[in-house]
Parts: structure tokens; C-alpha cells; sequence
């Protein structure tokens, strides 16, 4: 039975021959089944990930040179398309709908000889702190079933922590994928804007979606990213830039190299804000100190524009949202009502009522309000006038610091349905998230601590834009010290 600790020392089994992937297939799917409960997949793709694993295994026997991502099994949250496969977004609106195209990064992974087992849970449209706004369910925190997972990408969290796969993908438009890995207690990586393709990634919000990884190393990360970042001609947004060797940069480095960012600074308000849970000050406090012991510079910044961060985003989310979700209206595919209709306006209203949910029919009644003509200037121009305020701030403090750290989540996992009566206090989990997605930067969630009611929670750390080595690098170190 294999005990799934990083893709190396699993590679390195293969090789051994002390374990097949086919072996490896089966345990998964047993796990899977054993863990249903959760929540965390909305189908599992068996048979195809089982003839995948006797491919695999024939093409290593026969001595064929070997993806770098062999035998490794991966599962992708519901909003990334995979040819001949089911994508519902987590929505009724798209219910049986079956993708006719694999997305750029999926298949990336596949050709480097990856394993899809499955589509796994999120927040309808992949809006949601919590993974409780899902047509299917909720997803369920593996350590504490009566606690959410986060969201948006809580399925795809949970099947990390809950070893049902050993990569997920996600997508991260605010924070979706790093909250759910502070919620979890494993690794979630949000590159730079621009760095992987979003093709075949069903759009919430154009300029703020990324796709992002689920690992239990940063190394697993790393090389994850290696793999599916670079160019593409399918998406015009997605930069040219070389793609460095992550992984091996990673590889070289041992326990006393002392490599990667030094100078690190922190905004004074995150750590001041009211909202902040005191158990999760009082540790980042004392790390940052410990940080400073082992030869870190470490320097608080004054930030007065946090207060402005979640209002931005959600202006700015929302208004792309109503653009992009207007496709899904009953005619072209997807959901279709079957009431009886007057016209065609009766026919769209219908159809979009009845297949999104609540908090989706929130948001893209926001969004048409703040693109609407009274509103436009008052509420859309002006939270991009912060956005680029926040992109000047951003380029000046990376221009004296390597790396900025702070909270990933102003508590640890909280309860299901505790913060349904109120979407303020929802989008507020998103505060310290958000900022990475507004000015573009790569963020990622570490896992190093522990609640006192026993939950995990991580450090949120970034860098400047396309300085993914850096991050990994300093994100590395950290965790090697806590082993």
C-alpha cells in the first residue's frame, strides 16, 4: 500500500517496482468511496483513470521515457473543462453538460503522463468562501465534518487533505484556492495573473481567475507549475515569459543553503484589524519575530487601503461576472425551463432563475447594477482607480522588499451554515486574500499552524509579479523548518 508523501519518493516507488499505478489507481478509488461523505468529488472517472494506469504501467515496462508528472494522480475541480467529460460549474444551469475540448492546463497534465480521477466539488461558479453554495451539497472539512472546507475550491482542498488524490486543481479569483488550503492545512498556490492558460477555465471573472494547485509540498506545487504554466495560443492573456525549472531550482537547495528572499514586509493593518481572530495574530506575531532571529529582515508598512479591498473586488468581480454568465441563458446549451413561456425574454428569465443559485443570482444583480448607466462612474470607475492605485503601492513596496506576508484567513474554519444569514460577514473572509488578485501577484498559503480548537491555518505569502522561483523558494524554507 502506498503511503503518498511527494511525487518524488512516489516516482521513486514506481521505479523500485515495489508498487504499479494501476495499484495505486485502486487504492485511491477505494479511499474515494470510503470517504464519500465528504462530499469532495461530484464524479469520479474510474474506468478512465483505471485504463489510464495499465497505459502507464506498459509504457514504463517497455522502457519509454516517462512524463514528470508519471502515474500521478490528480483531480480537477468543476470548473475546468476535460474533453468528453461532464464540467457543471457546480450549477444546475449546467447540469449533464460534457465538455468538447480538454483545458490547456489539463492537458499539460496529461501529457506529462497524468492521472484525471475526477471532478471535484466548489461553490456554484465558483462563487463562495465556504463550498456551501454548491447545487450538489456542501463539501465537508475532513477534520472536522461540522466545519467548512472554504471555498471556492473546498472539494478540491479536501481531496488533498483527505489523500484522495495527490493534486487538485483549482481555480483562485479572490482567494479560492489559498483559503481553503489555510482551512485544510495543506498547500495552495496562486501564480502570477498570466502565468498558466485559463482556456478551457469556465470565467467568473476575466481579469482575476487563475488556476491554481493543491499539493502537499511546495515542491509538488512547484512542479505542477512547471508543467502546466507557459504560453498558449489559445488564450491571448497568458504571457510569453520563460517558464523556469521550479522544481529543480527547489531539488538543489538543502536545509542550510540559506537561498531565496530575505527582505520581507508585512501590512501593520493586517494584523490590527478587529476581525482578526487573536490566536491567529498572537502566532503570526511570534513567527514573524522567529523570522526575524534566524536573520530575516522583517519590516511592518503602513496599508490604509485594506478597507478598501473587498468592496473593490466585489465591484470589479461581480461587473465582469454579469458580462460572462450572460452566455448561460436556456438557448445555446445548458439548462433549459420547461414552464410554459410568453416570449423570449420570459424564456431567459426562467431558465437563469431556475438554474443558478442564490448567491450566483446575488452577484450578477450586483454586477448589472454597478455597469448600469446611473452607477457606472460612481461605483465601477472608481474601484478601478483603486485597482490601479493598488497595482502603483504593489510595484513600489516589491521595488524594497522580496517577499509579503500576512494571514491567509482572518479565522480558522468556521461552522457550517454560520455565516449564511449574512453575506458581508462571507465576503469579509475573502479580506486578506483578495489583494493578490486585484494587482496580479503570485500568492500562496503554507501551512504552520494550529488552532487551539484544533484546526489548522497557514501564512499567506507573495511576491512580485512573475517571481514565482522566489516565493516557492522563501514558502520552501519555511516549511522545511517547521518539519
Amino acid at each position: 500500500m502506498l503511503r503518498f508523501n511527494n511525487i518524488s519518493s512516489y516516482h521513486n516507488s514506481l521505479l523500485a517496482g515495489t508498487i504499479s499505478c494501476g495499484q495505486v489507481i485502486d487504492q485511491y478509488l477505494e479511499q474515494i468511496n470510503q470517504q464519500a461523505h465528504l462530499n469532495s468529488f461530484l464524479e469520479v472517472f474510474a474506468d478512465d483513470a483505471k485504463l489510464r494506469a495499465i497505459e502507464l504501467d506498459a509504457l514504463q515496462a517497455a522502457g519509454k521515457p516517462l512524463g514528470k508528472l508519471h502515474g500521478v494522480v490528480v483531480g480537477i475541480k468543476d470548473v475546468l473543462c476535460y474533453d468528453g467529460h461532464k464540467v457543471s460549474a457546480s450549477s444546475k444551469i449546467l447540469e449533464n453538460y460534457t465538455a468538447v475540448y480538454s483545458a490547456t492546463a489539463v492537458q499539460k497534465l496529461l501529457d506529462e503522463g497524468a492521472i484525471i480521477i475526477g471532478r471535484q466539488n466548489c461553490d456554484e461558479f465558483a462563487m463562495g468562501s465556504s463550498n456551501e453554495n454548491s447545487a450538489y451539497g456542501p463539501v465537508k472539512n475532513a477534520l472536522d465534518t461540522s466545519r467548512v472546507p472554504g471555498g471556492s475550491s473546498g472539494g478540491s482542498a479536501v481531496a488533498i487533505q483527505a489523500n484522495l488524490c495527490m493534486i487538485s486543481l483549482g481555480s483562485d479569483t479572490g482567494g479560492s484556492v489559498r483559503q481553503p488550503a489555510d482551512f485544510c492545512g495543506v498547500v495552495g498556490l496562486k501564480p502570477s495573473y498570466g502565468r498558466i492558460s485559463r482556456y478551457g477555465l469556465i470565467a467568473y471573472a476575466s481579469s482575476f481567475d487563475q488556476i491554481g494547485i493543491f499539493a502537499h509540498t511546495v515542491q509538488d506545487a512547484a512542479l505542477v507549475l512547471e508543467v502546466i504554466a507557459g504560453e498558449d495560443n489559445f488564450d491571448s492573456t497568458v504571457s510569453a515569459k520563460v517558464v523556469p525549472s521550479y522544481s529543480e531550482v527547489l531539488q538543489g537547495e538543502n536545509s542550510s543553503s540559506n537561498m531565496g528572499p530575505k527582505k520581507v514586509a508585512y501590512f501593520k493593518e493586517t494584523l490590527t484589524h478587529p476581525g482578526l481572530d487573536p490566536e491567529i495574530k498572537k502566532q503570526t506575531e511570534d513567527y514573524l519575530a522567529s523570522l526575524i532571529k534566524k536573520g530575516y529582515t522583517v519590516e511592518a508598512i503602513d496599508f490604509g487601503l485594506l478597507r478598501y479591498l473587498v468592496p473593490t473586488y466585489y465591484v470589479l468581480t461581480t461587473a465582469e461576472a454579469s458580462s460572462n454568465l450572460s452566455r448561460f441563458d436556456g438557448i445555446k446549451f445548458g439548462h433549459r425551463t420547461k414552464d410554459k413561456i410568453e416570449d423570449l425574454t420570459d424564456l431567459y428569465k426562467k431558465s437563469r432563475t431556475e438554474g443558478f443559485g442564490d448567491e450566483v443570482q446575488r452577484r450578477i444583480l450586483l454586477g448589472t447594477f454597478v455597469l448600469s448607466a446611473g452607477y457606472f462612474d460612481a461605483y465601477f470607475t472608481k474601484a478601478q482607480q483603486v485597482r490601479r492605485k493598488l497595482v502603483d503601492l504593489t510595484n513600489d513596496l516589491f521595488s524594497k522588499y522580496d517577499i509579503l506576508v500576512s494571514p491567509t484567513v482572518p479565522s480558522p474554519a468556521f461552522k457550517l451554515g454560520e455565516h449564511n444569514h449574512s453575506a458581508t460577514e462571507m465576503f469579509l473572509a475573502d479580506i486578506y486574500t483578495v489583494y493578490a488578485n486585484l494587482v496580479g501577484i503570485p500568492a500562496i498559503s503554507i501551512p504552520l499552524f494550529k488552532h487551539s480548537n484544533g484546526m489548522p491555518f497557514g501564512l499567506q505569502v507573495m511576491s512580485a509579479s512573475f517571481n514565482e522561483l522566489g516565493l516557492l523558494q522563501f514558502s520552501n524554507e519555511l516549511m522545511k523548518s517547521k518539519q
